[in-house]
């Protein structure tokens, strides 16, 4: 996580400080469960409860020693307390207290995804009623199609963001897992209880069938969940991007007092803060990648997925805090320009209001194909000369429609005269 990219809360989940008070929460864990179970004098456990945390600067240095994180940081742990020191790791192995720790931590970091992704959806879903009316260009293949609202935009924005939050829910549950089952998964020097004493404790599930780790596929549908929410908001980004074009004109982003655009150029005004998502969507489907790679390990276990998680896991949690927390506040501040939109769709001359002429046709008794033949040679001919397209159907002797049921056609209520669906099923939806 480097700095310009991280926000504190999400910072503070992945600081060095909260890693090793994790660590110890587990160790200590352990052992007040070896006491419940009759094995371990009560002093070790109230010991180790009251000793101080470990300083991750002392734990660096006897890293140094070591040459092993686990050990060095029970070293510490040890020698903190006067009495039951011994007692520390007793009957564990290392992945038992990192993976049943990670677990811990990427609970609370997929909870605060999924409250970046609650805020959100709230802004979207507010400006998505606020611009349900707004009529403007829909378009496919960059290309003027028919019209939409930016408010039906805006809806289906808000329902991908609901499918984000599903799969971030899922995820979430299935990488809150820890194991206390020793080196391969036998639970052979610690028995079944203290797993179910430690996890319960900390809030997390049990991993069923561990080896000596917990299985990297629950890792890796958090982090495609993370990437697939990316891409979510890579999809927003670009389309900010295309409609803040000085061609289209139709959004941009806030502009402060003070802000320059442009170190050369005082005119600009870019979209900064979309190509910086556009972005980060792009690191985060590189995370989910290495996270697919790490599912398969050398019998019960090796380290090779160690490395890639130490970068991989704080990385793409906190580049997609950031990247949500800045689409929350861009949504919010997004100006719309309304005239523009308007501006936009007269200037197609017509065209986008084609297919209704072409119903309209078929249903007076044309064929299909006689009834699209006629609007697209007036459709080209408006292209390519000019006028309008409503103009030179009315004046087509082909075309034969009565002046009422061409302004019909030409008319934006009648494209968007069934969205209310739409607006009826968002209205209905929590997070």
């Amino acid at each position: 996580m480097i700095e310009r990219y991280s926000l504190p809360e999400m910072a503070a989940i992945w600081s060095e400080a909260r890693k090793l008070a994790v660590w110890k929460e587990v160790e200590t864990l352990v052992v007040e469960a070896w006491v419940e179970l009759g094995i371990a004098p009560p002093d070790a456990a109230r010991a180790l409860r009251a000793a101080p945390e470990v300083d991750p600067v002392a734990w660096k240095e006897r890293e140094q020693v070591t040459n092993h994180d686990v050990a060095a940081f029970v070293d510490l742990l040890a020698a903190s307390v006067e009495t039951g020191g011994e007692w520390a790791h007793f009957g564990l192995t290392s992945s038992d207290v990192l993976d049943t720790a990670n677990g811990v931590l990427l609970r609370d970091a997929a909870d605060l995804l999924i409250r970046r992704v609650d805020e959100l959806f709230d802004v979207v879903k507010r400006r998505s009623f606020e611009f349900r009316d707004t009529p403007m260009i829909g378009r496919t293949h960059g290309i003027w199609a028919e019209p939409t609202s930016f408010g039906l935009k805006l809806a289906n924005w808000a329902f991908e963001l609901q499918r984000d939050h599903r799969r971030l829910v899922a995820a979430r549950d299935a990488v809150a897992v820890g194991k206390i089952s020793g080196a391969v998964g036998t639970y052979a020097h610690t028995p079944p209880e203290v797993e179910a004493f430690v996890c319960g404790r900390l809030g997390i599930s049990v991993e069923p069938a561990s080896s000596q780790i917990t299985h990297r596929d629950r890792h890796a549908e958090l982090l495609n969940a993370v990437a697939l929410t990316g891409a979510t908001l890579e999809r927003f980004a670009t389309e900010i991007r295309h409609l803040q074009r000085s061609e289209v004109r139709e959004v941009r982003e806030s502009f402060g007092t003070g802000q320059k655009g442009s170190s050369a150029m005082p005119h600009k005004r870019n979209p900064i803060a979309s190509e910086n998502v556009t972005g980060i969507a792009r690191l985060l489907r590189g995370y989910a990648s290495a996270a697919l790679e790490n599912v398969a390990l050398w019998h019960e276990r090796d380290i090779s997925h160690s490395s890639v998680e130490r970068v991989a896991l704080p990385d793409a949690t906190g580049l997609l805090d950031f990247a949500l927390a800045r689409m929350t506040r861009l949504v919010d501040g997004l100006v719309v320009d309304v005239e523009r939109m308007a501006e936009n769709l007269d200037a197609t001359r017509g065209l986008v209001y084609s297919q209704a002429v072409l119903l309209a046709l078929t249903e007076r008794g044309r064929t299909r194909d006689e009834a699209y033949r006629i609007v697209q040679r007036n459709a080209l001919a408006t292209w390519d000369a000019g006028g309008t397209l409503r103009d030179r159907l009315a004046s087509d002797p082909e075309c034969g429609l009565p002046p009422g049921a061409l302004d019909e056609c030409f008319s934006t209520e009648h494209f968007l005269r069934n969205t209310g669906v739409v607006f009826e099923r968002l209205e209905t939806v929590e997070l």
